[in-house]
């Protein structure tokens, strides 16, 4: 029996090694740069950080990813001037980009429409509009020097505090040792990509409940009118304190947002205070080809595409108001 448990043993550990190598050689696994809160309460990637960023179980999809000197993924470092025409686009990971080559990223795609213009592209995952108007606030010298400034907000899960807080949390987390371990070893990289591990992170992390995969955070739609009249009155009332907290400048700034997904009483809202929405609601409808990933809810290249398209739009009829 001895015998038998060590043979079982020695080549059990042979398959394992052989599966690493496996993984390691094909590139299966992911690369997760790691994050760190700034001196200013910042929460963001640690700047310099290269890599590729791997979705779906064989490399359906493989993308290279550049942590700029800012801590954000862009295929360009933040260095906005008066002399030149600057756009910032703000957001979580559907804007962070990691899905898609950084070089074919929302942001080269305005630029490559827009010759002139300099899109800085700020996406984190798991950036709500606290952590947004918090990063504006945070660096108001640098954000006064961009012209216009595009926030996405996914209003079903951005809105559900009035005040930013520091994840500290959950950055001393990623930096324990069971997620270096996890990052070193990659066959466990690759099985927690796939799923394989999920039931160990939850207990880890403590979770009470499964967050949704895909990276779309939506909310469960409430049967009750009452409840959800509720909810939709709470998330209004905690934008309306974050941007009297935190500023909001109506001049130069607009909301990236899908209406499908928006209460009315939200969008009303907007247009009454004369705050400006980029609704790409209707082109992504009538879209005849997909726009997200068909492994995944974040935006293909065609989605991305035509959130640039809309957001060249809005930069473009900006400039032909401008005086």
């Amino acid at each position: 029996m001895k015998k038998f448990i060590l043979k079982s043993s020695f080549y059990l550990l042979l398959i394992l090694l052989a599966l690493e190598v496996i993984v390691r050689v094909f590139h299966l696994y992911t690369e997760d740069p790691p994050r760190f809160i700034d001196e200013l309460g910042v929460e963001k990637r640690v700047p310099g950080n290269r890599g590729n960023s791997v979705t779906g179980n064989r490399n359906q999809n493989f993308s290279a990813f550049v942590i700029n000197d800012f801590g954000f993924n862009s295929h360009r470092e933040f260095n906005p001037s008066r002399d030149a025409f600057d756009v910032a686009i703000i957001g979580d990971s559907f804007i962070e980009g990691f899905h898609q080559d950084i070089q074919n990223s929302i942001g080269a795609k305005i630029e490559e429409k827009l010759p002139g213009v300099t899109a800085y592209k700020m996406g984190y995952a798991g950036y709500d509009l606290a952590n947004q108007l918090h990063l504006i606030n945070a660096y108001k010298v640098q954000f006064q020097l961009i012209d216009k400034i595009i926030i996405y907000l996914n209003y079903e899960s951005d809105l559900n505090r009035n005040i930013y807080e520091p994840n500290h949390q959950r950055i001393k987390m990623l930096s324990s040792n069971l997620f270096r371990l996890r990052d070193n070893i990659k066959l466990l990289s690759y099985g927690s990509k796939i799923g394989v591990l999920e039931t160990v992170k939850d207990l880890v992390a403590a979770k009470g409940k499964k967050e949704e995969k895909g990276g779309y955070k939506t909310n469960v739609v409430l049967p009750d009118p009452e409840e959800l009249l509720k909810k939709n009155q709470l998330r209004l009332d905690n934008f309306k304190s974050l941007i009297g907290l935190y500023g909001f400048d109506k001049s130069k700034t607009a909301i990236l947002l899908d209406s499908r997904k928006t209460s009315d009483e939200f969008l009303k809202y907007c247009r009454d205070e004369g705050i400006e929405i980029i609704d790409f609601a209707d082109t992504f409808s009538e879209s005849a080809k997909p726009t997200t990933l068909i492994y995944d809810r974040h935006w293909n290249d065609h989605g991305r595409s035509i959130i640039a398209g809309e957001i060249v739009t809005f930069i473009t009829n900006g400039k032909e108001k401008t005086p």
